[in-house]
């Protein structure tokens, strides 16, 4: 499994920061703590090799708000961002990194090759007793060929979820009415206590 941090993007936050020190050093500053939240919030799983047995969705906003706040300032305008997660919610169960790499993917296939960018609204709620995650975007939306071409990413989440709560998870892709795509997951909605963490 990949690394929580993936190396390009933590290269390109850096260099991003260093140009930033000359030519707006406020900005440079709030790109270097929202760095530093992010990998605050990845090193307990860096440090047991990804191995985590639970997290919580509140552990996941924590990781996905500071990559978001960097690429917003990297961005600029062409990003919008909307992270709809009730505090109620923050203790339920969610496996590491799906939240993460739906978010990455979104940005990457669907708002970045769009030139003037797009908004990315990550919602969580509770569906018929299930925890339901949405990640949607209004960049390019799907390519015809798209389920043929879908990367390892949505595998691999696809994946995970199926080894770790069967057919009691699903993920689903779907075109959203405007253009973009929505991509949800639905798995049982557990709380994990504090020990569990």
């Amino acid at each position: 499994m990949q690394a929580q941090v993936e190396p390009h993007f933590l290269f390109n936050t850096l260099a991003s920061i260093e140009h930033l020190i000359e030519t707006d050093p406020p900005r440079a500053g709030r790109m270097q703590r929202a760095l530093i939240d992010l990998l605050r919030a990845t090193m307990p799983s860096l440090r047991d090799g990804g191995v985590v047995e639970s997290r919580t969705l509140g552990q996941e906003q924590a990781v996905i708000e500071p990559y978001l706040a960097i690429l917003k300032m990297r961005m600029e305008e062409r990003l919008d961002t909307v992270v709809d997660i009730p505090q109620g919610l923050l203790s339920a169960e969610c496996p590491p990194m799906v939240l993460q790499m739906l978010v990455e993917n979104a940005i990457k296939h669907g708002l970045e090759p769009q030139a003037p960018g797009g908004q990315l609204k990550v919602q969580a709620s509770v569906v018929d007793g299930q925890l339901q995650l949405e990640v949607a975007d209004t960049g390019v939306g799907l390519s015809p060929d798209w389920q043929a071409s879908a990367g390892a990413g949505l595998k691999n989440i696809r994946d995970r979820l199926a080894l770790r709560y069967g057919t009691a998870a699903q993920l689903s892709i779907t075109p959203r009415a405007g253009g973009g795509t929505s991509v949800v997951v639905r798995l049982p909605y557990r709380v994990v206590s504090p020990s569990q963490t």
